[in-house]
């Protein structure tokens, strides 16, 4: 049983995340996104991001990000 809780922040990137934007999309196999940019953040890493411009999320594979990347759909679609 996982006994501690994590912190998940829905905001937009800046200049300092470009680096792991970079990866993240490496990682998800996808372009890397351009404009501004939601990402989510568990603790201090970002482990799911969606551009502004209506393409699909990118998500580390390697960690269970589908809630996460629906969490940031719908934070897209309310800023809209």
């Amino acid at each position: 049983m996982n006994t501690t809780a994590s912190h998940i922040q829905i905001r937009l990137a800046d200049e300092a995340d470009n680096s792991t934007l970079l990866r993240l999309a490496a990682l998800d196999s996808a372009p890397a996104p351009h404009g501004p940019v939601l990402v989510a953040d568990i603790d201090g890493e970002i482990v799911a991001a969606r551009p502004g411009s209506g393409t699909r999320s990118i998500a580390d594979p390697f960690r269970p990000t589908a809630d996460i990347s629906e969490l940031l759909e719908l934070r897209a679609r309310q800023a809209a």
